[in-house]
C-alpha cells in the first residue's frame, strides 16, 4: 500500500513539472478518434463526390419498367397502414405495382386487417396497380411474412416496407433506375422521422438519420461500402434474392441479408448503391423508454449477426478489402469495441485526472465531436438536403447531439452485455420466441 502510494505521488510531482502537461495530454488523449475522424472524412469526400457527380450527370430516360412487387410487414399498425398504401398507390411509377402487405398474426391483430380490408373495398386503384392483401393468421414473425410476400409477389423487383412508413411518390421511379445496372442486386432507401416535432427524443433522432444514416450511406455508397440495406426500406432484384433463398429467421433480418449479399460482391464484382432522394418517412420512439428498448435491440443483434452468425463473412476473399476493412473498422470496432473504449476511458478519466484537467479534456473533446457534427450538418445542408427549411429547424439540437451520441455509446456496452450473457436476440420482438428458438443455432 505505502509502494503504491508513493508511485502516486512520484506520478503527480511528474505531472507538476515542466513537461508534466504534454505527458498528461498523452496519457489521455482519446487515440480511439485516430480512425473516428478520418471515417468522417471520407463520408465527406464521398458526399462531395456524389454532390459534383449529380450536378454533371445529364438525366437518362429508359424504356425500361419492370414489375414491381411491394411486401408490407404489417403486425400492429392500426391506421398507420392505410397512409402507407395511400402514398404507395399514388406513385409516379408508370409500370405495374404490385402491393402485397402482409398482416402477421392476423386472428388477433383485428384493427390492422380491417384497415387492410376496407382499403381494398374503398380505393379505387388504376389498372397498373394491383393491391394484393395477405393475411397469416398465425404469428411467425416479420421474415416469416417477408418470405411469405416473396413466395405469392410476381415482380422482378422487390421492395420491401415496414407497415408505417410513408413514402414520396417518386420512391419507386428513382429506385428502379439502379436496376438497370446487372451488377445491382439491391439497392439501399432513405428514411426520415416524421414526428420530430412530438418529443426531444425523436428530434434527437431526427438529426440522428440525417447525419449518422443519411449521410453516411451517401457518402460510404460512392466507394461502394454501403452497410445496411434497411428493413424498413429497401429494394432487391428478385432472381438474386431467390437465388441466396430470401431472408433468414433469427433477428435484425436486414443486416443479416446485407452480409448475405456482400459475401458475393468478390465473385461478381456487384455493388450496392444508396438512393438518397427515394425518401420513406416513419415514426421513431418518442419516449426514452421507447427508445431505449429499441437500441437495446437493435445494438445487441450487431453482436449476434456479426460475431454469431456471421464470422465467415470477414473474409477479404468474399467481400473484397474495401468492404473487408470497413466491415472491421465500422462494424466491429465502431459498433462493439469503441463503446467498451469509451466507457473504460470516461472511467479512468474521472478517477486519474485532477478536476480542473478533467474539465478541460471533456471540453475539448467535446468541442471536436461538435465540430465533426457540425462540418456532416453543413455539408447535409449544402449539398444533400431536398428539404432545406424542414432541416434547419434542426440546428439548434447540434449542441445537445455529442452528448446523445455518448450516451448511446454508453448504452451500447448494456445492450452488447445483454446480447453476450443473455441472448438478448431471442427476446425481440420481431419474431415469437417460439420462432426464434426453434431457429437456435448459434
Amino acid at each position: 500500500m505505502n509502494a503504491l502510494l508513493d508511485h502516486w505521488q512520484a506520478w503527480l510531482a511528474e505531472i507538476a513539472g515542466p513537461n508534466g502537461h504534454w505527458q498528461l495530454f498523452m496519457m489521455v488523449f482519446p487515440y480511439f478518434l485516430l480512425l473516428e475522424v478520418p471515417l468522417n472524412l471520407l463520408v465527406l469526400l464521398g458526399t462531395l463526390r456524389w454532390f459534383v457527380r449529380k450536378r454533371s450527370t445529364v438525366p437518362v430516360h429508359s424504356p425500361w419498367r419492370p414489375r414491381v412487387s411491394i411486401i408490407i410487414t404489417c403486425y400492429s399498425e392500426g391506421k398507420d397502414v392505410e397512409l402507407t398504401l395511400r402514398s404507395l398507390a399514388e406513385q409516379t411509377y408508370p409500370g405495374v405495382i404490385e402491393i402485397i402487405p402482409v398482416v402477421d398474426g392476423a386472428s388477433v391483430n383485428h384493427e390492422t386487417t380491417e384497415v387492410v380490408r376496407r382499403f381494398k373495398a374503398r380505393q379505387q386503384l388504376p389498372a397498373n396497380r394491383l393491391l394484393r392483401p395477405i393475411a397469416k393468421w398465425q404469428r411467425g414473425g416479420r421474415v416469416s411474412s417477408l418470405n411469405t410476400g416473396l413466395s405469392f409477389s410476381t415482380g422482378e423487383i422487390l421492395i420491401n416496407v415496414d407497415g408505417d412508413t410513408s413514402f414520396d411518390n417518386d420512391m419507386v421511379v428513382r429506385m428502379v433506375r439502379h436496376f438497370r445496372d446487372p451488377k445491382v442486386p439491391a439497392v439501399a432507401g432513405s428514411l426520415r422521422v416524421r414526428n420530430a416535432r412530438q418529443s426531444w427524443v425523436a428530434r434527437i433522432q431526427a438529426l440522428e438519420y440525417l447525419l449518422s444514416i443519411h449521410m453516411s450511406k451517401i457518402g460510404l455508397a460512392e466507394w461502394n461500402l454501403v452497410n445496411n440495406v434497411s428493413g424498413a426500406f429497401g429494394a432487391f432484384r428478385r432472381s438474386f434474392l431467390e437465388q441466396i433463398g430470401g431472408w433468414d429467421t433469427h433477428t435484425a433480418e436486414d443486416l443479416d441479408l446485407t452480409l448475405r449479399i456482400k459475401s458475393y460482391f468478390r465473385r461478381y464484382g456487384l455493388r450496392i448503391p444508396f438512393e438518397p432522394r427515394a425518401i420513406g418517412h416513419t415514426d421513431a420512439p418518442s419516449t426514452l423508454r421507447g427508445f431505449l428498448d429499441q437500441r437495446l435491440r437493435w445494438d445487441g443483434d450487431l453482436f449476434f449477426v456479426y460475431l454469431r452468425k456471421h464470422r465467415h463473412t470477414f473474409n477479404p476473399r468474399l467481400v473484397g478489402w474495401p468492404n473487408f476493412l470497413m466491415l472491421l473498422v465500422g462494424g466491429l470496432f465502431f459498433q462493439l469495441v469503441l463503446p467498451f473504449i469509451i466507457v473504460g476511458y470516461s472511467l479512468v478519466a474521472v478517477i486519474v485526472l485532477p478536476f480542473t484537467a478533467f474539465v478541460f479534456y471533456s471540453l475539448l473533446i467535446y468541442a471536436l465531436y461538435l465540430a465533426l457534427s457540425t462540418l456532416l450538418y453543413l455539408g447535409l445542408m449544402l449539398m444533400v438536403s431536398e428539404r432545406p427549411r424542414q432541416d434547419l429547424r434542426l440546428a439548434w439540437i447540434l449542441p445537445f447531439y455529442p452528448f446523445a451520441m455518448y450516451a448511446l455509446r454508453c448504452w451500447s456496452v448494456v445492450a452488447t452485455l445483454n446480447e453476450t450473457l443473455r441472448r438478448g436476440h431471442e427476446e425481440s420482438s420481431m419474431a415469437p420466441w417460439w420462432v426464434l428458438k426453434r431457429a437456435n443455432r448459434f
